[in-house]
Formats: structure tokens, C-alpha cells, sequence
């Protein structure tokens, strides 16, 4: 039976799409729900929520606070402009440093290519916390970073480089290099040949071919690969944490400590929600010049 009318293809898609999207349902749509329910409810004396509309969380953060129970500390803005700061950073260390590799790498033989990816994907292989704890050990005072320059006679005293906003972009630009490596090499593969060609026969000079034909056709792997960087750096606590210490807070640890510490769940959803909201607007745009562009407009 088949009351719907659908054909065999309507049936099978249907039949593979509804267990991802129940996942997808329960286990993302679900608690991005409760985190905003719980960003609009009065914070319990002793943790949890008090369920009363309480929109002063948003207040305390955007400038609109009571100014009784809560005050308006500028304090979370700046953490989250220096949170944005710092994603920009990695993003544009992550592009300056793939964008010529993936060139390089398209360049290479099958075996080789393959043998890249996979030295480029190898760290996924290993814990990320082993791996920050790695950089702990080459970015402290006495680490292999500071024996070297001072060995080389660069520096005559060690240099202050952990609990920095530096440490922090060296180890999100390490973490995060894959996820702009891969959708730039595959814009990059993509990329026909004949085209470069053709502009060199019209007299085209590099700087102009790579300004006319080269950048246009990789920009779509390019602007995937920043949100794929951007996204996650914003949100991250574990790199600040190790490498930023108390000196370089980012909204991830606010949101942390808000959760486990303070046990204020309505204002930890709250700062949650505003990077929830600068992600989906970052996403609209770019699936609304994707689609005006399929679309030709």
C-alpha cells in the first residue's frame, strides 16, 4: 500500500533520510532548543533555572541589563571580540598557509597526493589534548622553541610565549590547518587546465591569471575552508585553556565556567545562543550567495 502516491525513488530516499534526520532531530534541534529555553529563564540561587521569563541574560551581555540583579559588564564583549579577533587570525594563518601548499600538492603524482592527504589527516589519528600538550612542551620558557633561538642567537632570553594569544592562533592554526587544506585542494583539483592556458595564449600576465581565473574558481573551496575554521575556533575552549591560560579567555571559556563553575545554566546558554546566532547568520549568507550564484542572478 502505498497511500502517498510516491514512486520507488521518493520511497527509498525517504526511507534513508528519515533515520539521519530523527538523529539529527533528537540529538542537535533538541538541545539547541533547551538552550535557548533555558537563555530566557531566571538562574537558580543554588544552579539550575528558575522557570520565569528572565531576558535579562541577553541584557548582561548586550547592554540592556536591570541594573539591579544584573549589571552590564563590557567585560563579555570584549572577550567575544577578542574571541572573533583570534578566529580571524587562525583563519587567515590557516589560508596563507594551505592555499600555496594545495597548489603544490595538486602538482605531485597520484601516490604522492594520496600519501599528503593522508600526512594532512594524520593528526586526527591522535588525541587532541596529547597534541596541545606537545606544543606546551616547544612554547615554554625552557621548551625546544626558545633553546633554538637562543642556540642560534636570536634571542638572549627566553621569550614569553605560552599563556599568550600567540600560543593560542600557533595551536588552533594546528589543529584546524586540515579543515582548510581540504576543501581549497579540492577546488584546487578541480580547476581546469586549459583555462590557465588560455590566458597565457591572450597575454595574460600570472598576477592577471591568478587574479581572473585561478582566485574566482578556488574561491568557493576558499570561503568553505574559513567557515569550516571559523566556526569551531570560535567556539573553542580547550586550546585557550592549555595554551592561553587565564590570560587569554575566550567565549568557550566563559561558557565553560558558567556551566561547571558557576553554575549559572541561563547565562552560559545565553553566551552560547550569541555564538549559535553569529554562526547561522555567517552560514545564511554564504548559502544565500551560493544559491544566487547557482541560480545565476
Amino acid at each position: 500500500m502505498n497511500p502517498l502516491n510516491l514512486s520507488r525513488k521518493q520511497l527509498a530516499l525517504i526511507t534513508l533520510l528519515t533515520p539521519t534526520s530523527l538523529f539529527l532531530l533528537i540529538f542537535f534541534i533538541g538541545p539547541m532548543l533547551i538552550m535557548l529555553t533555558y537563555s530566557f529563564l531566571e538562574p537558580g540561587l543554588y544552579g539550575g533555572v528558575e522557570w520565569h521569563f528572565y531576558h535579562w541574560n541577553y541584557g548582561r551581555v548586550l547592554g540592556w541589563a536591570d541594573g539591579i540583579y544584573e549589571e552590564f559588564d563590557p567585560v563579555y564583549l570584549k572577550i567575544l571580540l577578542r574571541s572573533i579577533g583570534l578566529s580571524v587570525a587562525t583563519v587567515l594563518c590557516t589560508l596563507f598557509i594551505c592555499y600555496p601548499v594545495a597548489f603544490w600538492v595538486s602538482t605531485l603524482s597520484a601516490k604522492n597526493k594520496a600519501l599528503c592527504i593522508f600526512l594532512m589527516t594524520l593528526p586526527f589519528f591522535a588525541s587532541m589534548v596529547v597534541r596541545l600538550y606537545a606544543w606546551v612542551l616547544i612554547l615554554r620558557n625552557s621548551g625546544f622553541a626558545n633553546q633554538f633561538l637562543e642556540a642560534t642567537g636570536l634571542i638572549t632570553e627566553p621569550l614569553n610565549l605560552m599563556f599568550s594569544g600567540t600560543a593560542v592562533i600557533i595551536g588552533m592554526v594546528y589543529i584546524f590547518i586540515p579543515f582548510m587544506f581540504l576543501p581549497i585542494y579540492s577546488s584546487v583539483e578541480k580547476l581546469d587546465k586549459n583555462l590557465l592556458q588560455a590566458s597565457e595564449d591572450l597575454g595574460a600576465t600570472p598576477f592577471t591569471t591568478f587574479r581572473r581565473v585561478v582566485f574566482p574558481l578556488t574561491l568557493p573551496g576558499i570561503v568553505a575552508g574559513c567557515i569550516l575554521v571559523f566556526i569551531p575556533s570560535l567556539g573553542n575552549f580547550v586550546v585557550p585553556d592549555l595554551l592561553g591560560g587565564a590570560k587569554v579567555l575566550m567565549i568557550g571559556n566563559m561558557i565553560e565556567q558558567q556551566f561547571l563553575y558557576a553554575r549559572n545554566w541561563p547565562f552560559g546558554a545565553t553566551l552560547s545562543m550569541v555564538i549559535i546566532f553569529m554562526m547561522m547568520i555567517i552560514l545564511s549568507i554564504y548559502l544565500y550567495k551560493s544559491t544566487k550564484k547557482q541560480a545565476g542572478l
